[in-house]
């Protein structure tokens, strides 16, 4: 019997096969150091998870509307005033399960067969496979180290053909980190709207930025790119509510509404306490992600200059998110601890089987010779890590 030739075209995610391979060496007992899942490891504040004990107690269990409750999407649209200086109705947003559920919504709604959608590398793992799933055609657009990995307006207009749909934008990037200027995303905007081309902006990591920059919403830009414009969020990142899957889009009415009417098909509505406690998160105090940020901030600056202490590693220092593209190209060929390293994803292998290591490979980003860290971790174990790493090399 033949099955989905689509599905079967789906390559599996490389950051959750790296992390499960890990919580199964550390369930055996091994000693290994993980740096591949994108989680934050602070709890969920106190005041979220209260708001969710209560809408348990008051019976809110039932079904909400397949969209999202009125009161969540009432309190996403304050957010998206207040935080980004954008004006949505309640009818303009949809609530899913997670961002991820958010995004595939999105490619459900605006591709036909056959559509092209831009997709800037190094890029989210779940990008390409996530448009193949709505019929589309992802269309890499390559980046480079020395731009910090970020394309131009030239480089997205000599990009689009007759069959472009749509561009994803993700700052702070996954898994770069780098960030968008306010600059830079206007010449975007301007190539975005003179060729009527969609822009899926991903800004999940919006709120973890460091170093005094300000993040700035593409859609904030004017009229016209905000017609043109999904936003996508969520509360996994910022209120490290990852396991509670509430992401959420704003759109033009008319899109929301097709992207309400897929998920009520597939997924009937997003988890009620979850909303609730999102709710509480977007409303109540905002001291936790300033905590968050700070500790993320210690984490990356010392990741950053350990690796770049390394002979044969180095790294650029990210703006945003928290995840560092450590460049090996400087140890490919090399035997190290008596095997021949000729890829990242060769590298990642042998550094988890000999130094008890998980990093993600590169390829699976699109970038061939980087190995990403993710340093929403402990400083400890980030300094055992590293440890290893150079131990390895040497």
């Amino acid at each position: 019997m033949k099955l989905s030739q689509k599905s079967l075209s789906i390559s599996p995610s490389p950051t959750l096969s790296i992390d499960a391979k890990y919580k199964e060496m550390l369930t055996n007992g091994e000693d290994v150091v993980g740096f591949g899942a994108g989680e934050p490891d602070c709890d969920t504040p106190d005041h979220i998870k209260a708001a969710a004990i209560e809408a348990i107690n008051k019976g809110f269990t039932k079904y909400t509307p397949a969209s999202g409750t009125l009161e969540l999407k009432k309190a996403i649209c304050k957010k998206l005033q207040d935080d980004n200086g954008l004006t949505y109705k309640p009818s303009d947003i949809v609530v899913s399960n997670g961002a991820k559920h958010s995004l595939v919504n999105v490619f459900c709604a605006i591709l036909n067969p056959g559509d092209e959608v831009i997709i800037p590398s190094p890029f989210w793992v779940s990008y390409p496979e996530m448009v193949k799933l709505a019929d589309g055609v992802p269309v890499t657009l390559e980046t480079t180290e020395s731009t910090g990995f970020k394309f131009t307006a030239a480089q997205l207009k000599a990009a689009i053909t007759p069959k472009t749909k749509a561009i994803v934008l993700n700052s702070p990037s996954n898994p770069t980190g780098m960030l968008y200027s306010k600059q830079e995303l206007a010449g975007i905007a301007s190539i975005a709207v003179a060729n009527g081309i969609f822009v899926v902006s991903d800004e999940i990591y919006e709120k973890l930025i460091y170093g005094g920059e300000q993040h700035v919403s593409i859609a904030s830009l004017g009229d016209d790119i905000k017609a043109l414009t999904i936003v996508v969020n969520g509360v996994s990142k910022s209120y490290s509510m990852t396991g509670w899957r509430i992401g959420y889009t704003a759109s033009t009415g008319e899109i929301a509404a097709i992207m309400g009417n897929v998920q009520s098909h597939a997924a009937s509505n997003p988890c009620s306490i979850s909303q609730a406690a999102a709710v509480a998160a977007l409303l109540g105090p905002q001291d936790s992600v300033k905590i968050m940020r700070e500790a993320f901030l210690k984490r990356r600056d010392y990741m950053v200059k350990r690796i770049n202490s390394i002979p044969g590693l180095s790294c650029l220092t990210p703006q945003g998110a928290f995840y560092v593209m450590m460049n090996i190209k400087g140890v490919l060929g090399r035997e190290i601890k008596g095997k021949v390293i000729n890829s990242c994803d060769e590298f990642c292998a042998h550094a988890l089987e000999a130094a008890g290591v998980a990093l993600v490979p590169g390829s699976g980003f699109g970038a061939n010779g980087y190995v990403r860290w993710s340093y929403a971790t402990s400083m400890e174990n980030i300094k055992n890590g590293l440890d290893r790493i150079e131990a390895f090399l040497k």
